[in-house]
Formats: C-alpha cells, structure tokens, sequence
C-alpha cells in the first residue's frame, strides 16, 4: 500500500473540523450516551421569618435648648461702696445663706458706730430733758416756775425723745446697711455666672452673680402647633445629651400659645438633678416624648435590604423569591416598622439571611434559622 502524502493528511484533518463546525452550527452535536443534563442548583440558602406585629412604642420627636429652670440675679442692695472680697465662681455649688461676696465692711461698721453714738446722745439729751420738765412741774406747783417755763420743759423733752426715735431710725438704717455688706446665696443652686470683681464699686441694679435655683434644669422642646395637642404635663420625655447619655424627664408645662412666626409651641421638660453634670444651659439637644403604644408589623432589620434609596423584601413562593418594594418607619433595636407592607401580612414568609445577595426570581433552599446562643 502506498503511504500517504502530508498535504492529503492535512486536509483530511480540515474537512473534519469543517464538518464538525457545520453540526454545532446547526444545533447537532456528538452525543455522549453516558452524560446527562445536569440539574439546577439553587442560588443562595436562606433562613426566613414572618412579620410579627408587636406593641411598639408611640414617640413624638423634637428638639430645643437646654435653660435655667429659674435663675435669680443676685446684685448689691447698697451702692457706692467697693467690693472687698469674692468668695464664689462659675459653676459653685452654693447653700442659701452662704457668703458670695462682701462690700467695704469698714466703711459700713463706721457709719453704724457714728449712728449708734448719735442715738446714745439723744437718749441722755431725753433724759435730762424729762429730769428738766419733772422738776418744772413741781416748781410750777410751788408757785416758783409759772406755767409758761413747765410748758417750755415739756416741749424740750418731747423734741428730744422725738430726735432719740430718728436716731433710732437711723441706727435701723445702719444696721440694715451693716448686714447687706455681704451678699448672700438666696436659695440653693449653682453659680451660673458671676460679675464680681475685687475693687469695683457698687452700683444700683448691677449684676453681681446668677444663680440657677436648686440647680435644676429644662429641656424647652419645640413642637408644631398640631403636635402640641398631643403633650400634656406628666408625660414622660428621653434626652439625648451630646455625648450619647440617655437623660429621662418629665413634661412640667406645655405652652399655651404658638409662636406666630415660626408656628412652633415649647414645652417645658424638667430634667433630673444628675442633668447638670452631662448637659449645660444653653446646650441644643434632641430627644423624644412617649406617648404610649399602638400594634405595628415589624420585620428584623437584616430582612430589608436598601437599593438605591428604596426598601426591599424577598418573598418566598416555592423555590423563589419575589422581591417586593416597601415603606419603612420607625426602628427599635434589631426591629424595624412596616408602614406600607404591599400585602405582607403575619403569614408571608421574607428572607432574612443573605438579601444582598439576591435578585428577583432567584432559587434559593430554605435552611432552618440558627438556634440562639445565650
């Protein structure tokens, strides 16, 4: 037998190729007796829930500024005498009663001696008038003094008590002075601000100090005019303070007028005592008031799935998923609230694992949720 030529081998090798090309083009392929279809697996395995409708609470959220409960103003009630010493600043603690602050003692204790020598001198000028006047009348009935010279006696002995009683009225004055040369705390509380400097000299009406009384503060919350009709005193009220603390208060008034320009109303929130150590006068603050609670349906938040700026489930028919687009509210812990379910009811199953993950019409195996670890 005559062997083959190359060129015929090779083109052999070319025809088969060719005809192998054509069948795969026509949508006929060598068939494998031994292989069969593989079957489809499932996308992603998922644990499900349902929605459960809980009590959930009913909150009304604001904000405003943190003041004063009351804050006194504490200036001299004498003036033109120099502030000697200062004994309080920003942020003391005081008592009532306790010194903040005294006016020029000296001055004030040599005005009180000089009062008090001018009242000693009026009552030895009244006594002597009196001795004058007793020792007239028996003249006057001896017959030695006429009635004229005892009148004129007792004239002197009344002026004279008359000037004891002004003196009298003075040397209350001094003594009044005398105690107001210390400026005292008038109730307990905190010093808030203080204007008091050694030297300086009094003045009427001047600021020396101001004091929060008994150190309470409150949250003034803003609401709209339709909100206000849901507040009332007593209800209770959460603080967030500017560095995460959680601060419970109480609603102590609610305004009764709306303020015409803004449309917003202020409610009164008395704050605890321990307040004054998170948060200051001043501060701008946030929080909520309770209102009670209403039902709500709520899914776990891991079974939402956020998607260019909307909120998804996965509804589970059969083997698939749908997804399904809906309206989210309020979120408490892991929970989230359904505002709009689009027909999710307490039997529909969700996805709550792997949500990322998937797409409409997805296969998946439904796997039992792990068991909770305590």
């Amino acid at each position: 037998m005559k062997p083959s030529h190359p060129q015929n081998i090779v083109g052999r090798l070319i025809g088969s190729a060719l005809v192998v090309f054509l069948l795969a083009a026509c949508g006929e392929a060598p068939r494998d007796s031994g292989t069969r279809p593989s079957a489809s697996k499932p996308a992603l395995s998922v644990t499900t829930t349902t929605p459960q409708v809980i009590d959930w609470p009913l909150t009304l959220k604001a904000s405003g500024n943190i003041a004063a409960w009351q804050e006194a103003v504490i200036g001299p009630e004498i003036s033109n005498y120099r502030i000697t010493e200062v004994r309080a600043n920003v942020g003391d603690v005081v008592k009532k009663g306790q010194v903040l602050a005294r006016i020029a003692g000296d001055a004030v204790e040599s005005e009180y001696a000089e009062i008090r020598a001018s009242v000693a001198e009026a009552e030895a000028t009244l006594a002597e008038a009196r001795a004058n006047h007793a020792r007239a009348r028996q003249l006057s009935e001896s017959g030695f003094y006429s009635a004229q010279q005892a009148t004129q006696t007792l004239t002197a002995a009344d002026t004279a008590l008359a000037r004891l009683n002004a003196a009298k009225a003075r040397l209350q004055s001094a003594e009044l002075k005398r105690s107001k040369a210390t400026v005292l705390a008038p109730d307990d509380g905190i010093i808030s601000a203080r204007a008091a400097t050694v030297g300086t000299l009094t003045q009427p009406g001047q600021e020396l100090f101001r004091l929060i009384r008994g150190g309470r503060l409150e949250w003034r919350a803003e609401v709209t005019a339709a909100e206000l009709g849901r507040l009332k005193p007593g209800q209770a009220a959460t603080l967030n303070g500017p560095n995460g603390e959680v601060m419970a208060g109480v609603v102590r008034a609610v305004a009764p007028t709306v303020d015409a320009q803004t449309g917003n109303a202020l409610v009164y929130v008395d704050l605890p005592a321990a307040a004054a150590g998170m948060v200051g006068a001043g501060m701008f603050a946030r929080g909520e008031f309770s209102l009670g609670q209403r039902p709500a349906l709520t899914l776990p938040q891991s079974a939402v799935l956020l998607r260019e700026g909307f909120a998804y489930v996965f509804r589970v028919e059969g083997d698939k998923v749908i997804q399904t687009k809906i309206a989210t509210g309020r979120r408490i812990g892991e929970r989230i609230e359904l505002i709009d379910g689009s027909g999710l009811d307490a039997n529909t199953q969700v996805v709550t694992s792997g949500v990322g993950f998937l797409a409409d019409g997805d296969s998946v195996r439904i796997v039992p949720a792990p068991a909770a670890t305590h």
